[in-house]
């Protein structure tokens, strides 16, 4: 008899491996031979402690272990294999008067148990069962860390207003207030709705997201409540709608401001009540958490009648108003080198970057599209580009030649010989206006202290001359100390 483990099969690191753990040579020998016709790779080993020895150095699937053995227990193997490689399901083997404690074992983290004399059968379907377990999870993981890979794209961004942004989403995210995602398409509210989702107590529950505005009238109040079979032509079984598919966990319902009338009516009563009621049935009670998104002015719909202003109201818990991508510049060249690494991998092309006449196109372009259209075009960039980087004749004409660039007013243009207290003074009222009116949000953005605002404001209400910038520099520079935080200058400057 061997006391070193031994593997029967060639090395694979796709064959999934069995660990056969027995004091009885017999056993091991037998179980060996079943699990090689089922082309399984095995290892074997004849105590416990050699067992261990074989975790910390083999990938192993599954451990098929006596629970009574000299020594170290398979109860006790079950512990340390725990600590060792947490992924590797259990299996103990045990004689019928041991039931219990394989029960109990169970309880402590085994995944099934077989009974001695060993049938051959029942002991190939539980190490399957195992497996198809295992395979579960890991595929579970991987999709979570694709979605996290997704959840990237918009989440990326150090620019102040996307920072205070993000800081807002975490806040509201361990809470159970409905949040209202306010902003232009393509600025990442899904994707905000899955990291409130994602960091909130409902996270091991369904995220179900509904564009309301791709669902038609007629049957968007069926797809959102449900319906009985028989509630109108063509039910012809039960369908629990997306409120009951949300149920223990987050709804998101996109493009809110294109729900009709009679379908915010429905809205509201689950908002108040908790309670949805299928079509032709009767109400249920749910449990979900609601984000809304839309792009359009809801005040302004309320005040025209074609949104309830009562569902405004319980919507409007916690407004969020997502910043388009012209206001994070900043982030427009990480979030550049973030797609250019995703659809190079993708399309197997490694591209070392953006020439600078190209990158300096990107931040000057005001992307009316935002996120999404920053993404297809910088796909469209690597799937054309002839070279080792992104050329500027490599992106659209439109992003080459800057059309519709400083559209939304926010550049300042200025006179060769404009003093330069007057530049400071127009400069420091375009971003006061910009940021409407919050005096310290406008320090943060020009780079300057608060008292520098107040101060410049005093001057110019009292007549005073505004200081030239330059005398005014070193002051500045020591004031700037007290702010905290990384300073992001605005477009307007």
């Amino acid at each position: 008899m061997t006391s070193e483990a031994e593997a029967k099969t060639a090395p694979d690191s796709s064959t999934p491996t069995i660990l056969v753990v027995d004091d009885e040579p017999g056993i091991v020998d037998s179980l060996s031979k079943v699990f090689e016709r089922e082309s399984l790779r095995v290892l074997t080993a004849r105590s416990g402690g050699e067992a261990l020895d074989i975790l910390r150095r083999e990938p192993v699937s599954v451990v098929l272990t006596d629970l009574i053995m000299p020594g170290m227990s398979g109860l006790d193997l079950l512990k340390a294999s725990r600590s060792i490689s947490p992924e590797t399901e259990t299996i103990l083997m045990t004689a019928y008067g041991s039931v219990e404690n394989a029960v109990d074992a169970m309880r402590q983290g085994a995944y099934d148990f077989v009974t001695k004399p060993l049938k051959r059968a029942h002991v190939v379907r539980a190490v399957s069962k195992a497996l198809e377990k295992r395979n579960l999870l890991q595929e579970n993981r991987s999709l979570r860390a694709q979605l996290a890979a997704e959840r990237q794209k918009t989440l990326i961004g150090q620019s102040l207003p996307w920072r205070r942004t993000m800081e807002t989403v975490m806040q509201a995210a361990p809470s159970m207030a409905t949040v209202l995602l306010l902003g232009e398409s393509g600025t990442g509210k899904e994707l905000l709705a899955r990291a409130i989702h994602a960091a909130s107590p409902r996270a091991s529950g369904p995220f179900v997201p509904v564009n309301c505005a791709a669902l038609p009238e007629t049957i968007l109040e069926a797809e959102l409540f449900g319906y009985e079979r028989g509630a109108f032509t063509g039910a012809i079984q039960r369908h629990d709608g997306r409120f009951l598919q949300a149920d223990g966990g987050t709804l998101f319902l996109d493009e809110i401001g294109e729900i009709p009338t009679h379908v915010q009516v429905k809205l509201l009563r689950v908002l108040q009540e908790g309670e949805v009621e299928r079509l032709g049935g009767r109400a249920t009670k749910v449990d979900l958490r609601l984000v809304a998104a839309t792009n359009q002015d809801l005040r302004g719909a309320v005040r025209e009648g074609r949104f309830r202003e009562d569902l405004y109201y319980r919507l409007n818990v916690i407004a969020l108003r997502v910043p388009p991508l012209r206001e994070r510049r900043d982030d427009i060249p990480l979030l550049a080198e973030h797609f250019l690494r995703f659809f190079g991998e993708r399309n197997d092309r490694h591209l070392a970057g953006f020439a600078r006449p190209a990158a300096e196109a990107l931040v000057r372009y005001d992307w009316p599209g935002n996120v999404r259209e920053l993404e297809n075009t910088i796909e469209r960039a690597v799937v054309l580009s002839r070279g080792t980087a992104v050329e500027l004749d490599d992106l659209p004409v439109e992003v080459r030649t800057g059309q519709g660039h400083a559209s939304d007013g926010r550049s300042i243009t200025f006179a060769i010989g404009t003093p330069l207290g007057e530049i400071e003074r127009r400069v420091i009222h375009a971003t006061l206006g910009h940021v409407g009116g919050d005096k310290r949000l406008c320090a943060q953005l020009l780079g300057i202290a608060t008292r520098t605002i107040y101060r410049r404001l005093e001057e110019e209400k009292e007549g005073t001359p505004t200081e030239d910038a330059g005398q005014d520099k070193e002051a500045t520079a020591a004031e700037n100390t007290e702010m905290r935080g990384e300073v992001t200058k605005p477009d307007a400057t």
